[in-house]
């Protein structure tokens, strides 16, 4: 299990990239050094009253400046505290936390949906294999895309049709005819179990990020827990902690 550290983190910049959706790097001393691809923090309110640290996942990571990336979507008073900070200021920050992706050479398959998108960004780039990139997004309002097509070949799915494929993400799949062996995904839990599906019947393997209300983050509290196939060692019983075991699970051992 990767070592977590709890420290105070500095930022460095940020920036509303879409509606109510913000880009924040920040230097750590510890966190950027331990983290992966698929892992996430806990980023702590200045404001006392809300004691719980809000679970985000890390976008990108830069080892050599000692930073990390997170990208949040406004969703309450926590993550609209966080929008109002800017540069120098100070963040407690926990981490890194959970599991990260699993890095396979087959060709593959990076699937987000909305706010699941930007875990999947420093994924592309550490993948050396072949990419077929589907992003899916409600409208015109589509973020850190044109950094994907630094990566792979980008596809964009969007509900109203504004960008890209009219639909969904498995709308462009089947449409464009694209082929992988491997799938990488994170997003709302509708398109995963889709995912899942589709993976079952075309036997490819594939691996899930599980978004959660979180309260601890670090496996104490069992307030994040899934159905699973196998018994977990921790408590001999038939789930997983997301904060722990996951977020990253192969699709096929969990109950979504």
């Amino acid at each position: 299990m990767t070592r977590k550290f709890k420290e105070e983190a500095v930022i460095i910049r940020q920036e509303e990239i879409a509606t109510d959706i913000y880009s924040m790097w920040l230097h750590t001393d510890r966190i950027a050094q331990a983290a992966q691809a698929g892992q996430f923090v806990g980023v702590y309110c200045r404001d006392g009253s809300r004691f719980l640290p809000r679970p985000i996942s890390i976008c990108e990571i830069d080892k050599d400046d000692q930073a990390i990336r997170i990208v949040y979507r406004i969703a309450g008073k926590g993550t609209d505290e966080f929008s109002y900070m800017r540069t120098g200021m100070p963040l407690y920050v926990i981490g890194p936390l959970g599991t990260g992706y699993p890095k396979k050479q087959e060709k593959a398959f990076l699937i987000g949906g909305g706010i699941g998108i930007p875990p999947l960004l420093q994924l592309a780039k550490e993948l050396s294999c072949e990419k077929e990139i589907v992003l899916g997004y409600q409208n015109r309002q589509i973020f850190l895309s044109d950094q994907f097509e630094l990566c792979g070949n980008v596809h964009i799915a969007t509900e109203d049709g504004s960008v890209g494929t009219r639909g969904n993400v498995l709308d462009v799949i089947r449409d464009k005819q694209l082929q992988a062996d491997v799938i990488y995904a994170c997003g709302p839990m509708p398109m995963l179990r889709a995912l899942k599906q589709y993976a079952q019947e075309n036997g490819i393997e594939c691996w899930i990020s599980l978004e959660e209300r979180m309260a601890c983050g670090v496996g104490a509290c069992l307030g994040c827990v899934c159905k699973s196939k196998h018994k977990d060692e921790h408590s001999q019983v038939k789930y997983k902690r997301i904060c722990t075991e996951g977020p990253v699970f192969d699709a096929q051992e969990v109950d979504i």
